[in-house]
């Protein structure tokens, strides 16, 4: 599976546009008030993105031990001193309601944890290269 981003900003007009196997889906973010980059910054995007990738990730984990799930809240965050360094204290809680008991909602959370890919990237610390 291929996933990607692409953005492209300039004078006021902010453009983002995520992809799973070529299949586009336009996310809708202004440029910031001057113009110049995007409104929301990158470290609230990758929290968005883990909070993201757990609540997808517990849905398909919940799907497979037959557990139906009726809401899921995830809640991400995460600090960051000065430019150039990495975050640091990344944190999320999720709060899971289903037709399942709460150890087997506890367990469900638990597993999730575990195989959720976006957070397993970070725990990895996977390389990150630029290119041309």
């Amino acid at each position: 599976m291929k996933i990607s981003a692409k953005i492209e900003n300039e004078n006021w007009h902010h453009s983002i546009i995520v992809a799973t196997n070529g299949v586009d889906q336009k996310l809708s973010i202004v440029a910031k008030p001057s113009g110049q980059g995007s409104s929301v910054n990158g470290g609230e995007l990758l929290m968005a993105a883990l909070g993201t990738c757990f609540c997808n990730d517990l849905y398909r984990e919940a799907a497979i031990r037959n557990i139906t799930l009726t809401k899921v809240s995830v809640e991400a965050s995460g600090e960051f001193d000065r430019p150039g360094e990495p975050r640091f204290n990344i944190f999320y809680s999720a709060k899971v309601e289903g037709d399942a008991s709460d150890d087997e909602v506890n367990d469900l959370i638990a597993h999730t944890d575990k195989v959720a890919e976006i957070q397993n990237t970070l725990r990895s610390g996977v390389n990150v290269v630029l290119t041309k």
